[in-house]
């Protein structure tokens, strides 16, 4: 299973810190993870093995996106920061909306990416 993971600057050290949570489940070898190339490299350096593509402003958004689209990645938690301003707002709204045609789980908080997981840990 391809879980893409994102997060915007203010978002990302805690996703970092809920990927840490739940890093026995994410090392298992039935799962991969991609990212933005920020929040990759986060990722990384808190020991994560991660496929990293650009970052969200220079297209990765979009990159993750074809994915989705391609039946490649099953799965996207991005943690958005609802009280800051995006200039890559309309690549945002494309991801959201390739999820949501093609029926694939989008988490934008943690709450809903804690469920996300539980569920697919049964």
């Amino acid at each position: 299973m391809e879980i893409a993971i994102i997060a915007h600057d203010g978002m990302k050290a805690d996703l970092v810190q809920f990927l840490n949570e739940h890093k026995d489940f994410l090392h298992s070898e039935n799962i991969s993870l991609i990212a933005t190339g920020t929040t990759g490299g986060k990722a990384e350096n808190a020991g994560f093995k991660v496929t990293k593509m650009l970052s969200g402003p220079l297209g990765g958004d979009a990159q993750i996106a074809a994915r989705v689209a391609e039946g490649k990645c099953n799965m996207v938690l991005f943690f958005k920061d609802p009280l800051a301003k995006h200039p890559h707002e309309p690549d945002i709204n494309m991801l959201i909306r390739v999820c949501d045609v093609h029926n694939v789980p989008l988490a934008t908080n943690q709450a809903t990416a804690q469920l996300l997981l539980k569920a697919i840990a049964i």
